[in-house]
């Protein structure tokens, strides 16, 4: 049985492809731990210089699955409980965040929510022409999460931001390219090839070096992150609960 998740490695660079086939790569609580034990094992690794994360040639990803009962279905846990769950995507983009191989994300056709909170958390996100983002969570009664709001303003600024978050459009790649969501635009089906085409280049640089600037630019960007959004599970949470997220869930489910 073909995997959904897979690690393809060729010398210091590593393709992590995402292939849910009809499922749109829409994201289940086990392939959400399965991405986060695969960035934690890349942490640790040396031999890897550069990690491209592809969807198939189809899409990124539906964002996350709507119908998967590990999700949604907790009359039986605690608050606690409840509350590590909806962690597990924060903890996700936060494993991804700080590999600290180069992470180049390699986007064709759809990306949605969860999706799109994956791809910010790596350096560069590359998508073919016709790729286009989708932010829904605040139309399903939810903020956007995972503690993505911040890396989105570092990106594109608050006014910005705002209408990514609460308008609900959907972003071609050349919105994202000249809105600073996208870093490289490129003809349909090249992505995953152009991602690591870039992986290529920074594996013959000097390991050491790369490694460190990359931190050293994260930890500028990116010191207020964690201040600015710690609650933002909370907020979800509390958001969720309510009946006009639970009626909005359904009518976007159909």
């Amino acid at each position: 049985m073909k995997e959904i998740i897979s690690v393809e490695k060729a010398g210091p660079v590593a393709t992590v492809t995402i292939d849910r086939g009809a499922k749109r790569n829409a994201l289940t609580q086990d392939m959400v731990l399965r991405l986060t034990d695969i960035a934690l094992e890349f942490q640790q690794d040396t031999s890897t210089a550069c990690v491209v994360l592809s969807g198939n040639d189809a899409e990124f990803s539906a964002g996350i699955d709507l119908g998967d009962p590990a999700r949604w279905k907790q009359d039986d846990r605690t608050a606690l409980e409840k509350r590590a769950l909806a962690l597990r995507g924060t903890r996700l983009c936060k494993a991804w965040e700080d590999m600290p191989q180069i992470t180049i994300a390699a986007v064709e056709g759809m990306n949605v929510g969860g999706g799109i909170a994956l791809t910010l958390a790596c350096d560069w996100r590359v998508m073919g022409r016709s790729a286009y983002l989708f932010v829904p969570e605040v139309q399903i009664g939810i903020p956007l999460g995972w503690q993505t709001i911040p890396r989105l303003v570092n990106l594109t600024g608050p006014a910005r931001a705002k209408q990514i978050v609460l308008l609900g459009e959907k972003m071609s790649a050349d919105k994202a390219l000249e809105w600073g969501v996208a870093d490289f635009v490129v003809p349909d089906g090249a992505a995953r090839g152009h991602a690591r085409a870039l992986a290529e280049r920074i594996s013959k640089m000097p390991d050491l070096a790369v490694r460190m600037s990359k931190q050293s630019i994260n930890a500028y960007a990116n010191a207020l992150n964690h201040l600015g959004s710690h609650m933002d599970v909370d907020q979800a949470m509390l958001c969720g609960q309510s009946a006009d997220a639970a009626a909005a869930r359904d009518r976007y489910g159909r």
